[in-house]
C-alpha cells in the first residue's frame, strides 16, 4: 500500500474514531500532497510524500521551539507522533555506528567531520538504510572521538 493510500485509510479511521486532531493533521498532509499533483500534473512518489511528512514534522518542531502554551505543546507533540508513524523507522545512533563499522577507517581518516559524514552517507545510502542526517553526524562524531 502506498503512503498516500495509507493516509487516506487513516483519515477514514480517524473519522470513525471521532479523532478530530488526527483527521485534521492527516487532511492537511493530504492537501499538501494533492497540491503537488495540481501544480505539476504528476502523482507524488512515496519518497516525495515522506519529504512532505518530514516538512510538517519540522514545522511543528520549530513551533515547539518558540515555547507555546501547554495545550499547544500537547497538540503539536500529538501531531508529530501521528506524522512520524507514517514514516519508516530510522536507525538510531548506535545502530548507525554499527552499520558504519566497515568504513570506520575512512571516517577516522577524513579531514573533517563534514568529509567523514560524506564517507558515511556514501556507505549507508546504497544499502537503503533509513537514517536522519543529524543522527549520522552524531554517529560520525562518536566514531571519530573513539
Amino acid at each position: 500500500m502506498s503512503l498516500q493510500e495509507t493516509i487516506k485509510k487513516q483519515v477514514i479511521d480517524a473519522m470513525k474514531a471521532k479523532d478530530t486532531l488526527a483527521r485534521d493533521v492527516l487532511r492537511v498532509l493530504q492537501g499538501d500532497i494533492e497540491m503537488h499533483h495540481t501544480r505539476t500534473g504528476e502523482h507524488m512518489t512515496d519518497d516525495q510524500a515522506q519529504k512532505v511528512v518530514r516538512k510538517l514534522i519540522k514545522s511543528n518542531q520549530e513551533t515547539l521551539a518558540v515555547k507555546p502554551d501547554a495545550a499547544a505543546v500537547e497538540k503539536l507533540n500529538r501531531e508529530i507522533t501521528i506524522l512520524e508513524a507514517l514514516l519508516p523507522r530510522t536507525l538510531g545512533i548506535d545502530e548507525i555506528v554499527a552499520a558504519l563499522a566497515a568504513v570506520e577507517g575512512g571516517i577516522k581518516a577524513a579531514g573533517n567531520d563534514g568529509q567523514a559524514t560524506g564517507v558515511a552517507m556514501k556507505h549507508l545510502k546504497p544499502q537503503g538504510l533509513a537514517v536522519e542526517g543529524k543522527d549520522v553526524s552524531a554517529a560520525v562524531k562518536q566514531i571519530r572521538s573513539a
